[in-house]
């Protein structure tokens, strides 16, 4: 990793903890940015690369549980708590709600470390599956209305003839269409429309019938 794909944030109000993550993590060339309060986290300005949270639970306007909370229901980085006042339920929360790991005081560098490299993987992994999906998501807006009726028919196993009388086509329109879908989607298979279209949360609203294609 270099320090320009990936930075650390860091939000605790103790400045001898500040500077000693900043130290640790420069050493081990990583970049920090530092906020002494979850208000000053929520409101900075951030770089858009793959990222950790290290939150401490303890901070001067909010607790570092509540903005976990706050920010649940948006895209942030993996968070990894660090307290001096550590409690079962606390982690139990903390975990609960998606955080990597909950480190009471003092903690070594090495599990600190272990839990800031896997934090980052995971954001790093979030982040190219929301990229993906983007994609997908831009693909189907270029589908034509027609190939947008034609998409859930075929993933619903529907034979051709089937789905082109449910559309009030013919069958050889039906499969131009879908052919044009499959293009579209850069779908290498009816099984890979078929996760693709999962990924995309398409209703099927119709079930395969009997009957020859």
């Amino acid at each position: 990793m270099t320090t320009e794909e990936h930075i650390v944030f860091i939000v605790d109000d103790d400045k001898r903890i500040q500077e000693a993550l900043c130290e640790l993590l420069a050493s081990h060339g990583m970049r920090a940015e530092v906020f002494g309060s979850a208000g000053e986290y929520i409101n900075a300005e951030k770089p858009d690369i793959s990222a950790c949270l290290i939150l401490d639970v303890q901070l001067p306007d909010i607790n570092g549980l509540e903005l976990q909370t706050q920010i649940g229901t948006r895209d942030h980085p993996p968070i990894v708590f660090i307290t001096g006042h550590g409690d079962i339920p606390s982690s139990v929360q903390a975990i609960k709600h998606g955080a990597v790991d909950f480190l009471t005081k003092p903690f070594s560098d090495a599990d600190l470390m272990l839990a800031i490299h896997a934090a980052i993987a995971r954001d790093r992994q979030k982040r190219s599956e929301r990229s993906e999906l983007g994609e997908l998501r831009q693909r189907y807006v270029e589908l034509t209305p027609r190939e947008r009726e034609v998409l859930p028919l075929v993933v619903s196993g529907l034979l051709n003839k089937q789905a082109a009388a449910e559309l009030g086509i013919s069958e050889v329109t039906l499969q131009i269409h879908r052919r044009n879908v499959m293009q579209k989607m850069a779908a290498a298979s009816l099984a890979d429309l078929v996760r693709i279209a999962e990924r995309l949360e398409i209703p099927i609203t119709h079930s395969r019938r009997g009957g020859g294609n």
